[in-house]
């Protein structure tokens, strides 16, 4: 027999699925303008006028795309909202305008020089939040560019046949103008996980590869691909056999899901009784009703930044408190954790940026603005605190990393509610509070924090990326973003024992949740409580019930001895694959 063939690439798995389909290649190469010419007092006028139109068609152009939006992605429309918000933010066309007239050069040029001076006053910026604002001022800045040339870019709505997109980049509105009936799935030469263009592609459910570095340049128009939305593997060309075993591969995917959709409610309950809790992460309101559907016991990390992202101003009091009034009323009866904000100060205080030795990740961020911005961080916990009655709230901290910042917050949450006391106002009196374990500072104390907290959970994404020096948004580096790591697995035990000892919860709401590879080892450790992206929440659940919880202790005592991530990958497959066949090789499920 022929052994099969194909050429494969690698890259970052974004959405889950197999597809199988011809490559349609999408040139979303960038505008280069190399002219600049000077212009008299009228030119410069007129000149004016033309960036001006360039921009309304701009607007319309995104306005348009919105009011498109398939039903499944309209709770991510704020993405587009903030586009908008570009256009009309004085770096992006004010600034453009004042160069334009001050200077007297052409508009292309003038655009040019506003996006270089918001990069060199973000460029040190590496938080996922400010990052993916500055990705959307290049997207807008390169639509404006395209319609002061006149080079149109190829249209997605016009695609008629059932393809496979590939291309270097797509914006967040390229995906949202995606025809699921017409594209099968996308892969692009750069991206990460937490690009706005992988959550669109997760909300869609359409398979989706990116950081294949030089896919566009391997890939021929209309040559037959193979993508692995599970594994991130492209293969090119393959031969029929291959093709027959990835068809196989479809349809026991599709059966499999289909199946535990169906029993997506019953508890994750071990096969010697031993109950796990299963909690959704999530960021929108929209979601809460998604997360039931699909088997959620509660949201155990409500993401709280995006209404400060899509906002030119501070949210109000009001604002914050009608959007957790209603994730909380609509959760009801079931529980709903509060991550305080968790965002740099950049989003604030523009002039952080500009500090070339500022380091974000390690910055001015998460609960260190907060305890700066005091005055911001209060009229979060009031809305949350006034919120707590229409539901089951608890509130925790993120990126702690220092028990005197667990005081001072909890000195300002006390401060709060004494003046909803005074008011009058009725909150949750006995509210537990949390923090996030997510550096490794947190790790070593976690035994003297766990005296001064209600519970623990643990974010594994970004404790992987500090614990490793790691940045798993980066392509060039997001193999070395390793779970199975063993310094991961002994700090994430030292952490499940701190808590243990102090008759405290804890709980993970990091990725590794949503990996059945990993859910098998974060048993062993004792984890009763799960919180992932509602989309993992069924087979989690389903691998659950068909493990046992005591071998999963004994093979937790082996594990712990292998010296490296390969070696306990290599052993908790075997294992995992005995018991569920279904599951085959680690799936990638977010």
């Amino acid at each position: 027999m022929e052994p099969m063939t194909a050429h494969q690439l690698k890259g970052i798995a974004v959405s889950p699925g197999i597809i199988i389909g011809k490559a349609r290649l999408v040139d979303r190469s960038r505008i280069k303008i190399f002219y600049k010419y000077l212009l008299d007092e009228k030119q410069a006028r007129q000149e004016v006028q033309r960036f001006d139109s360039a921009l309304q068609a701009t607007k319309e152009q995104i306005r348009s795309l919105k009011n498109g939006m398939p039903d499944q992605i309209k709770q991510h429309a704020f993405i587009l909202d903030a586009q908008l918000m570009i256009i009309d933010d004085s770096m992006f066309g004010e600034a453009t305008v004042n160069t334009i007239v001050q200077e007297k050069i052409n508009a292309e040029w003038a655009l040019q020089k506003s996006i270089h001076n918001i990069h060199q006053l973000f460029e040190q910026v590496k938080d996922d939040y400010i990052h993916e604002r500055i990705t959307d001022v290049d997207y807008v800045a390169e639509r404006v560019l395209r319609n002061l040339t006149g080079k149109e870019v190829e249209d997605l709505t016009e695609i008629r046949e059932r393809v496979i997109i590939v291309a270097h980049e797509l914006s967040p509105a390229d995906t949202t103008a995606i025809d699921v009936g017409k594209i099968l799935g996308f892969i692009t030469d750069v991206g990460g996980q937490t690009s706005h263009t992988s959550i669109l592609a997760r909300s869609l459910k359409i398979p989706a590869v990116v950081g294949l570095e030089t896919a566009t340049q391997q890939i021929q128009d209309g040559i037959l691909l193979i993508v692995d939305g599970n594994n991130g593997e492209v293969l090119i060309d393959p031969d029929d056999e291959l093709i027959i075993q990835y068809q196989e591969k479809q349809l026991q995917q599709e059966r499999y899901q289909s199946r535990i959709a169906k029993i997506s409610h019953l508890p994750a309950t071990t096969k010697d009784s031993h109950r796990i809790i299963t909690k959704a992460n999530i960021e929108f309101l929209d979601e809460v009703r998604e997360a039931r559907e699909h088997g959620a016991e509660g949201v155990g990390l409500y993401r709280t930044e995006y209404l400060y992202m899509t906002s030119k101003e501070i949210p109000s009091e009001e604002e914050l408190f009608e959007d957790y009034r209603q994730v909380a009323k609509n959760m009801a009866p079931a529980q709903v954790t509060f991550r305080t904000l968790d965002i740099g100060g950049e989003k604030f205080m523009p002039q952080l940026a500009a500090n070339k030795g500022l380091n974000p990740a390690l910055g001015l961020r998460a609960i260190r603005f907060c305890l700066r911005e005091p005055k911001i961080f209060k009229t979060q916990l009031r809305a949350i605190l006034r919120a707590s009655i229409y539901g089951k709230i608890e509130l925790m901290f993120p990126m702690i990393a220092d028990l005197q910042e667990v005081f001072q917050a909890k000195a300002i949450l006390n401060e709060v509610m004494a003046e909803l006391d005074d008011r009058k106002i009725k909150y949750q009196q006995d509210i537990k509070v949390g923090v996030m374990i997510e550096v490794p500072s947190a790790v070593a104390i976690a035994d003297i924090l766990a005296k001064q907290v209600d519970f623990f959970s643990i974010g594994t994404n970004d404790l992987i990326q500090y614990a490793l020096a790691i940045d798993r948004a980066n392509e060039h580096v997001a193999y070395m973003y390793q779970p199975f790591h063993p310094a991961i697995l002994r700090m994430i035990r030292q952490v499940v024992q701190a808590g243990q000892k102090a008759g405290i919860r804890v709980a993970i709401c990091g990725e590794m949740a949503a990996d059945p590879l990993c859910t098998y080892i974060l048993l062993g450790m004792g984890f009763k409580e799960l919180s992932m992206n509602f989309g993992g929440l069924p087979i989690i659940k389903e691998l659950i019930r068909s493990l046992s919880y005591k071998e999963a202790q004994a093979d937790l005592k082996r594990i712990l001895k292998l010296d490296t991530a390969d070696k306990v990958q290599e052993f908790v497959l075997k294992r995992i694959s005995s018991i569920m066949p279904d599951i085959g090789r680690r799936s990638y499920i977010h």
